[in-house]
Formats: C-alpha cells, sequence, structure tokens
C-alpha cells in the first residue's frame, strides 16, 4: 500500500506531558510586588533579574526540535524557590508546570553557575578596617566579623554514616561562615561531617590558616 502511495505520510509526533506554566509567566513575573517576591524568593524582583543577567554566560541553553528550553528566569526562579522553601521536588514541579527531574536539574545547573561565576567575587573578605569601624559602633571594639557553624540536613551517605550524625541526632554536613557587621557572608567552608565539632572545622578552615599567617586581620 505504501508503494501504491495509498498510504498518507504521518508527521512524528513526541509524546511530552501537558504542563501549564502560566502561573509564572502571567502572575509572579507580571502580577507580584515586592512583599510576595521577598518571602518566596527571598530577594527583591530587581535583584532576581541581576542575578539571572550574571548567571547567563553559563545558563544559556538552544532549543531543540523536541522542545523548547526553560528560559534562564525560569530556571533560577525554580532553584531559588527550592532553596528557600521547603517545599518538595513535586510540588515544585507542579508550582511551575515542569517535570520533578527538571526541578533537580535546574537547582544543580544554578549552584554550579553561582559557585563558577559569583562566589569568589560576592563571598570576600572585605576591607577589613571597615568592618572593625561597623562592629565598634555597634559595641563589639576589635572585631573583624562574627562566626558560627549551621548544619546542613542531608541523606545518610552508604559509608561512615555514623560520621555524619550531628549532636541533634540527624544526617548534617558543617557550613562555617564568617559574616561582617551588616551580615553579610564573607567567608565559607563547607563540607565536614556532622559529628566533627565546630572548633575542628575552624582550625582546618583555610580562614584560620589567614589570622594564622598574618593575611586577615593583622593585629
Amino acid at each position: 500500500m505504501v508503494a501504491m502511495g495509498h498510504v498518507d505520510p504521518v508527521e512524528r509526533r513526541f509524546w511530552a506531558r501537558e504542563t501549564s506554566s502560566d502561573w509564572w509567566d502571567r502572575i509572579v513575573l507580571q502580577v507580584w510586588d515586592e512583599s510576595q517576591w521577598l518571602p518566596n524568593f527571598r530577594m527583591r524582583k530587581g535583584t532576581f533579574l541581576e542575578l539571572c543577567e550574571l548567571l547567563s554566560p553559563a545558563l544559556k541553553r538552544q532549543d531543540t526540535r523536541m522542545r523548547a528550553a526553560l528560559t534562564i528566569q525560569k530556571r533560577v526562579a525554580i532553584a531559588l524557590w527550592k532553596l528557600a522553601t521547603p517545599d518538595s521536588y513535586r510540588s515544585v514541579a507542579n508550582q511551575f508546570g515542569v517535570g520533578k527531574s527538571t526541578v533537580g536539574v535546574a537547582v544543580m545547573q544554578v549552584a554550579h553557575a553561582i559557585v563558577d561565576l559569583l562566589l569568589s567575587k560576592v563571598v570576600t573578605l572585605g576591607d577589613v578596617q571597615v568592618i572593625i569601624d561597623g562592629f565598634a559602633v555597634m559595641g563589639f571594639p576589635n572585631c573583624g566579623g562574627a562566626i558560627d557553624g549551621t548544619h546542613i540536613p542531608i541523606l545518610g551517605p552508604e559509608h561512615q554514616g555514623s560520621q555524619y550524625i550531628n549532636r541533634k541526632g540527624y544526617f548534617s554536613m558543617v557550613l562555617q561562615a564568617l559574616v561582617d557587621h551588616k551580615g553579610r557572608f564573607t567567608n565559607i567552608n563547607v563540607g565536614w561531617p556532622g559529628k566533627v565539632h565546630d572548633a575542628r572545622v575552624f582550625k582546618n578552615s583555610g580562614l584560620f590558616r589567614r589570622l594564622q599567617e598574618g593575611v586577615y586581620f593583622l593585629d
């Protein structure tokens, strides 16, 4: 029948689950004001747009014949929403009209882009004297920063899992953070198992070495 021309050609179609991004495209981007952006994305819309611009070199993607690539703004928004809220991947996927696996990919892409393009530029020790003066005004003379450790929850690893159980009884990694007089991050150290004491993390950090060598906070 094909040879005789009795069968009409049929355009090949790819199956994909129908999703809707109206909530993001028509409500969040066009209607939401700052009072809605701040609690949900932890930043103002202007900051969000600036962040998208800064990350664009690492997040640009091309459309394919099968589907259009997610915009940079939507990928950054998905990642920020997941990081800023306790929502599950499935919940975030339904919210933005994408697949659950797409949420996971977006979070990792944006995280890697932030580390590659922004971390070394944004998280810096800065002008030490300005920070010392700022703390002095607050009543803390001769202070170059406020430091503490916090536990980032993780899934239990397959190997040496007991090392990641912290004193509160859940699996975690330790994040050590130094902030200036305005609460801005100036140094971070992350990756130690949750069981490790804050003092050990500090003594093995790059910040401690800089202090010992007189590179930071000379006096």
